[in-house]
């Protein structure tokens, strides 16, 4: 047994020896990929030239390093992203930048830095919650704050966050807490924080809290616990076929079994070496490796470790050559390097559209004043315009129907001649009642469609008294449109009732039936006026010369109404005519925009 702790003691120091393009941290292997790809949408930004887009890329490839623990290169990246918006004026996304930096700043124990950039977000926000919230970090930096008065500033942040919706802020709040719960000793706080922050964290990803929180169940002695909330994040892992994630918490799990349970911890650590070997990951490889062989140690049984060494080593060139996370390390050297190159030639680019600009100013300053007396012009004849068109929608509104103003007295006529006095008192009631509606919203362009309906229904009642025998009529209007709140056209509709019943159903032998039926369909609505009449080709053959002539005018009238609204009001209306499925009968279909009050 003597004779194996040299070999075991080698066996360390070939494994420590092994080339890698990372640090140990697992944190840093998981980041590979992203921070690669993070660099090389940076790069494409800087190609395009957009300044904002460019700023969030510096942000994205700031996290990603911050992840991998390259905190000095985040920092730099983030005052980068800073520089442009300040140059933009982005306000709310300088401050929230200017607090990351602050953050990074105090990961690297530059205390005054992180102080002044916590008192300058705080400063620069518009938020009062994102104002307090940095400002406390700032207070909670300075030197003789306790770790109590410490704790008191993280609850005061996480509560100010939790109330504002700010989920990742509150979390990292209860983390920040739980950890310096942990440097008093408070296992059982750090704990209760560490859930707090999964709580408040929604939606987010909770997995890296979810591996402190395994660690501090651990420091508590609360050892069923940990497993059980390492064996939820494993479980996520194979969920989303995420290799890294499963090979780190089968080692955690491996080590919170080994006090209880030697057998089960071996597996679990030969199933992660076996799945970092099989996803070509030298240094999760590695990493597994040497936790089996400081396990057979502890075992008395070196051969075996020995026997994983020598199959390692074998496998090693082939799985240096495909690991992915090597590669990726490199092309992200190179990315970076295009990254310096393209932030260079954009320098030079700023200076001279610098340079450029003193002259275009002066251009565009002549050429300002030129526009703005053309726009003037151009404003006065486009508002006559305007006026113009909604004078002519006007009077087209108000041309009132002489056909329905002598046929409404000649009823009134026919009454007072039979002696009836009631219907004819009823008839001009109703008819009164229909004209002070219609004129008292004879300005209006559009109107609620509670008011149009009943315009309508009074006119149909008017219609229905002179043919009762002729035809009934329908109105329905679906419960999914508020007539309260929905705007339509003023008197778009009446036009077509009335051609239905004087072209179409005063000639149908027997009764017949016009159907008004307003219904939603997505962000329009479609009015139907359906009736069963003799048709438009027939109701065409018995139409004397001066009836053709008023049917064209109202025609012509709602094209024209129609064509205004649409070019006034920015609108798309349209109005087909056909005749419907039974076969009989005429069917006009208005389709238009919804239009709220608001």
């Amino acid at each position: 047994m003597r004779n194996g702790f040299p070999t075991i003691w080698c066996l360390w120091l070939l494994c420590a020896g092994i080339p890698a393009a990372a640090q140990d941290s697992a944190r840093a292997q998981e980041s590979s990929y992203k921070l690669k790809k993070a660099a090389q949408k940076l790069q494409q930004s800087l190609e395009k030239e957009d300044d904002e887009t460019i700023a969030r890329q510096y942000e994205a490839l700031a996290r990603e390093l911050s992840d991998k623990g390259e905190y000095a290169k985040a920092e730099e990246y983030l005052k980068k992203a800073q520089a442009i918006y300040t140059r933009l004026d982005k306000r709310s996304s300088l401050a929230s930048v200017t607090r990351e930096i602050a953050k990074l700043q105090e990961s690297q124990q530059k205390i005054e830095p992180a102080i002044s950039n916590y008192k300058s977000a705080a400063e620069i926000s518009r938020s009062k919650v994102f104002e307090q919230a940095n400002f406390n970090d700032a207070n909670r930096l300075r030197s003789g704050t306790g770790l109590t008065e410490r704790m008191n500033y993280f609850r005061n942040n996480a509560s100010l966050f939790e109330k504002e919706g700010k989920k990742d802020e509150a979390a990292d709040a209860y983390q920040q807490l739980a950890e310096t719960q942990l440097q008093q000793k408070d296992t059982r706080g750090a704990v209760e924080s560490y859930n707090k922050a999964i709580e408040v964290a929604g939606d987010e990803d909770i997995t890296p809290i979810s591996k402190e929180l395994v660690k501090a169940y651990a420091a508590d002695k609360q050892v069923d616990r940990a497993i059980k909330v390492s064996e939820g994040i494993l479980h996520k892992a194979k969920e989303q076929r995420n290799n890294e994630l499963q090979i780190d918490q089968l080692r955690e799990l491996a080590h919170l079994h080994a006090q209880k349970d030697a057998a089960r911890s071996e597996d679990l650590l030969l199933d992660a070496y076996r799945l970092a070997l099989q996803s070509r990951n030298t240094l999760k490889a590695r990493d597994c490796l040497r936790d089996l062989v400081a396990f057979y140690e502890e075992r008395k049984e070196p051969q075996k470790g020995m026997q994983l060494y020598h199959d390692f080593i074998s496998s090693l060139d082939s799985l240096v050559r495909a690991d992915s996370a090597l590669l990726d390390a490199r092309a992200f050297e190179l990315t970076e390097q295009r990254i310096q190159e393209l932030e260079k030639e954009k320098r030079l680019q700023l200076a001279l559209i610098r340079r450029t600009n003193l002259f275009n100013y002066f251009l565009l300053g002549s050429v300002a004043v030129m526009l703005l007396l053309l726009f003037l012009v151009i404003k006065s004849f486009y508002a006559i315009k305007i006026k113009n068109k909604k004078i002519a929608l006007q009077s087209l509104r108000r041309e009132m129907n002489p056909h329905f103003i002598f046929n409404s007295l000649n009823s009134v006529n026919q009454y007072i001649a039979e002696h009836n006095e009631l219907e004819a008192n009823k008839y001009l009631t109703s008819y009164s009642g229909l004209m002070r509606n219609i004129m008292e919203h004879s300005h209006k362009d559009l109107v609620p469609l509670t008011v149009e309906l009943e315009q309508l229904r009074k006119y149909l009642e008017l219609e229905h008294r002179r043919f009762r025998d002729q035809f009934d009529y329908r109105i329905s209007v679906e419960e999914a449109l508020d007539s309260d709140a929905v705007l339509v056209p003023n008197m778009l509709i009446q036009p077509h009732l009335e051609n239905a019943v004087w072209h179409g159903l005063r000639y149908k032998e027997g009764k017949g039936l016009l159907r008004l039926r307003i219904v939603k369909q997505g962000n329009e609505m479609e009015i139907s006026i359906t009736d069963n009449g003799i048709g438009m080709a027939q109701s065409r053959a018995l139409k004397t010369e001066h009836q053709k002539s008023h049917q064209s005018r109202g025609l012509t009238n709602t094209a024209e109404r129609i064509a205004l609204l649409n070019d006034l009001y920015k609108t798309r209306i349209t109005m087909t005519m056909d005749t419907p499925e039974e076969g009989t009968g005429t069917r006009v279909r208005i389709r238009l925009p919804i239009i709220d009050k608001t």
